[in-house]
């Protein structure tokens, strides 16, 4: 059986009492690293840390205030941090034009994706920075980064989120700190919800993703065996799903 390949680290994950968040979680712990896991869901939250032996922070990273005390108990939670996952985001529904969202929707979905972000990957890079820790950090964005689907707030969040990658990969570089993200593409549960056997349809590898499709690209892109050389890009776990155009065509476009 290979050595694991990040046997030693430290991680605080985001988002990771379901879904993808959970998913990385899993697969970090089964990699060797000790944890620090958050959600705004204490029950299951507590349940994936008691599971994988890891320490439980409840955070509600909506609220503006809520980030950096989250990074000061991970560090009094696990001494030191060499990992940092976020893969926190709000549940919203499929599909809801600029005309529905909220300005509460809005402001909930900035905050916990691009503000927290902010906020988590400059306290974690002080913190490599100053103990000479070669730490890598993850983002969770999403293919709406790209394009957008009925789903402003968070396609504005997750393009935030892919430019704050890139801006903290190019600081961070000469520190020898990496920064990347996953873009997943379908991946029921957790804050999707969707047509399944449409969306299949879609998908060149004629299937939707699972958790552990993501998490297995997040454990190459931290790790410094298949990982070391990656920085400041997004990865897209998606089937391919990019590949399809699915907005629809204009009513006048003759199509």
């Amino acid at each position: 059986m290979a050595d694991p390949l990040l046997a030693g680290e430290t991680a605080l994950v985001t988002g990771a009492a379901s879904g993808i968040g959970r998913g990385i979680a899993r697969a970090l712990a089964a990699e060797g690293v000790r944890l620090a896991l958050s959600d705004i869901d204490p029950e299951r939250g507590g349940a994936v840390a008691a599971e994988l032996g890891a320490a439980f922070l409840a955070a509600d990273l909506s609220r503006p205030d809520a980030a950096a005390p989250l990074f000061e108990a991970a560090i009094a939670a696990l001494g030191t941090l060499s990992l940092l996952v976020h893969s926190a985001s709000p549940r919203r529904p499929e599909s809801q034009t600029i005309l529905a969202v909220t300005e509460a929707e809005w402001d909930a979905m900035l905050t916990t994706n691009l503000r927290a972000g902010f906020v988590l990957g400059r306290a974690a890079a002080a913190h490599m920075i100053a103990r000479g820790v070669r730490g890598r950090m993850l983002f969770v964005t999403s293919l709406h980064a790209e394009t957008p689907r009925n789903l402003p707030h968070y396609s504005a969040a997750k393009a935030g989120e892919t430019m704050l990658v890139k801006e903290l990969a190019r600081a961070l570089g000469p520190h020898g700190i990496r920064v990347n993200a996953i873009a997943p593409g379908a991946i029921p549960g957790g804050g999707f919800a969707a047509d399944v056997t449409a969306l299949e349809r879609m998908i060149p590898l004629g299937r939707t993703g699972t958790p552990e499709d993501v998490a297995a690209m997040a454990m190459a892109l931290l790790s410094e065996r298949f990982g070391r050389y990656v920085t400041g890009t997004t990865v897209a776990v998606d089937g391919g799903l990019a590949l399809y155009n699915w907005i629809p065509a204009p009513r006048d476009s003759g199509c």
